[in-house]
Order: C-alpha cells, then sequence, then structure tokens
C-alpha cells in the first residue's frame, strides 16, 4: 500500500485532500489526521472492520480500548446512555480540548472493537482546525488512538507517522506540528468520585475547580487488570535505546554521563536547554517549563532513534499540574527504571 501525506494548513487549498479523506474514510479505510495533542490513526467507529485495521496497522493489543472523536456536541447522544452533571460541566469547561470522558456506552452503535469489552467508551472532541473539519465534513464518529506503532514515542508531526506506518495505512492529513505534544487527559465519570485515568493538559487542579474532588492515582497503581482507557497498561513511548530517568540536576546528569561514557556507552540526554552544554554525545532539549516539555517529548524521545546511542539520560520534573502528564509518559518510557551506578542491574 502506498501512503500519501498531504500538507493542510491555512495556505493551501485543501478541498480535495479532506473530500478524498472522507471517502476513504466512508469507504473503510483509515486516515491519519492531527489533533491538538498528538496525530491520530482514525477509522469510522461504527465500522468493526475498519476498527480492526487500527489494531493491525499499530500492533495495537486488542483488549486496549479506542477514543471517540466527535465534531459537534449534538453528536454525543446517540453513543452513550447518560450524560451526568459533572459531565456536562466538564465539556462546557475543557471542549473542544484536550479531555476525554468516559461514559457509559449505549449497546449495538459502536463497533465492539471500540470498547474492547467494556460497557464504557472515551469520548473527545479535539481542538484542532484539522481535526474538527474532517469530524465535521465526515459527520460520524471516528475511533482515533496515537498513529504511531505500537509502544513507540507518539506522533507529533506528520513525518512521525509516515515513519512508523509508511505502507500501512493509504493517508495522513499533515497539519504541521501539534501544540500540546502528549495525549488528552481521560477522565471516569461513571464513577461516584471521578477518576484520572491518564493525565494530560487537563489537570487535577483545573477539574477540582469545576466539578470537586477528583482521584489521581499513579500509573503503577493502574496496571492491574484490563485497561479502561488507552496507555493505562500496554504503552510504553520508548525509543530503540533503553531509557534512564534522572533528577535535573546538573552536578548529577553530568557525572552520569561522564561514568556512562567510561564504560564505553554512547548517551543521549534529553534535558533542559541550560543543560546543552553538559558532554553528551547527543542534547535534545526538552524546554525550561512544563509545556514546553510536554510539547517536546515525544520529539526528543522520536529523535534518539536517528542517533547511534545506546543510553538515553532523560531528566525529570515535578508532578503538579500537567507535570503529571510528563513524569507519566517518561515512567512509562523508562519501564520505571531510574539512573544509579548499579543502574545495569536494574
Amino acid at each position: 500500500m502506498e501512503t500519501q501525506r498531504f500538507i493542510v494548513d491555512n495556505n493551501v487549498d485543501s478541498e480535495k485532500s479532506y473530500s478524498q479523506a472522507v471517502d476513504l474514510l466512508n469507504n473503510g479505510e483509515l486516515v491519519a489526521f492531527p489533533t491538538e495533542t498528538v496525530y491520530g490513526l482514525g477509522a469510522v467507529a461504527t465500522n468493526e472492520s475498519a476498527v480492526k485495521k487500527i489494531y493491525a496497522a499499530k500492533g495495537r493489543p486488542s483488549d486496549n480500548p479506542l477514543i471517540v472523536h466527535i465534531g459537534t456536541f449534538a453528536e454525543l447522544e446517540k453513543y452513550v446512555d447518560y450524560i451526568s452533571d459533572k459531565a456536562r460541566k466538564c465539556m462546557e469547561a475543557f471542549w473542544p480540548g484536550p479531555l476525554t470522558i468516559i461514559f457509559k456506552v449505549k449497546p449495538n452503535i459502536l463497533a465492539p472493537s471500540v470498547t474492547a469489552g467494556l460497557d464504557t467508551v472515551g469520548i473527545r472532541m479535539p481542538n484542532h482546525p484539522v481535526a474538527i473539519r474532517l469530524l465535521q465534513k465526515l459527520g460520524k464518529p471516528v475511533a482515533a488512538p496515537s498513529a504511531n506503532r505500537s509502544g513507540k514515542p507518539s506522533p507529533t508531526e506528520g513525518i512521525h507517522v509516515e515513519q512508523d506506518l509508511a505502507g500501512e495505512i493509504p493517508m495522513i492529513l499533515d497539519g504541521g506540528a501539534t501544540g500540546i505534544g502528549v495525549e488528552s487527559t481521560v477522565i471516569d465519570l461513571t464513577l461516584e468520585t471521578p477518576v484520572i485515568l491518564r493525565p494530560g493538559a487537563i489537570t487535577k487542579e483545573m477539574f477540582e475547580k469545576v466539578i470537586g474532588p477528583v482521584e489521581q492515582p499513579t500509573h503503577i497503581e493502574q496496571k492491574a487488570g484490563a485497561p479502561r482507557a488507552p496507555g493505562m497498561k500496554y504503552t510504553h513511548y520508548a525509543p530503540n535505546a533503553p531509557v534512564y530517568l534522572i533528577e535535573q540536576n546538573e552536578q548529577q546528569v553530568s557525572r552520569a554521563i561522564k561514568e556512562l561514557q567510561q564504560q564505553g556507552h554512547k548517551v543521549a540526554l534529553l534535558g533542559p536547554q541550560r543543560f546543552a552544554h553538559l558532554v553528551s554525545n547527543w542534547f535534545f532539549t526538552l524546554g525550561d517549563s512544563k509545556e514546553e516539555m510536554a510539547a517536546n517529548l515525544f520529539h526528543a524521545l522520536r529523535a534518539c532513534d536517528s542517533t547511534a546511542a545506546d543510553i538515553v539520560l532523560a531528566t525529570v520534573t515535578s508532578t503538579d499540574g500537567v507535570g503529571a502528564a510528563i513524569m507519566n509518559r517518561l515512567e512509562k518510557s523508562a519501564g520505571g527504571k531510574w539512573y544509579s551506578k548499579d543502574y545495569q542491574k536494574q
């Protein structure tokens, strides 16, 4: 299969590209498209054979549910049993935006593979002009996980999708680099006390201003049992070389690089811009603010694969605000490994 990547932005007449994307989706094919978080790999969510193509293209475990994207508020009632007051408040505050809400799903409407056997479904309305235009032109719900090979860093540019899925999907709508850089927050509002299943740009603190108390367990606490949302169990965001986490302490990082290089390792460092002068073999900036870290994280992890690095050191941040989302992805990328002198034993 030939994969075509079409540039769609304000400077290009893209009507033909959107029409082609809609035709492909209506015919049961896959289309990758940008959202404000990462690129998604979309199929019509009511078409079981099309949804199964997502799992095949990504190499994704079949018990990992998919998020459904909609282009209008009116569509929601077609797919969910009940919209609570808390859900309505969250929708008013954060949609369109990087928020996925878990609802009780109406039976026999969405494809079975979307919910992976659960009685719930995650739905969001993305805040990206390309995604909204595509969804509204199509007029159907679109199941869309991140458009990458399962386990690899999520794509924040169209070229990342092409690198992972060329030959697997027919079309990529390339709307340039995404803004936020980490996937949407997933919150389960079917519970008496809402629970954040995946942290993102909409933070615990932001929710609590709108709907009151919210729980946010760590990803380690969430690993048992079948995943209720994407990213809870299987996603690793991992480059080819092993990743080790390290405190954002310049002396500690400098010492670690020297130790590793003395052992013959080639080291890629992911850290704040002020660490650029350290003597790693490769340096990729995460930026200095948490917002910059979120936007740059997956790009930096992917960039490591273009080097000959055999160890990646990634500096960490605190877990307040969007830091919870950053640390969630970093800990998965590293498989929970932290750098120490006996790192080889971990």
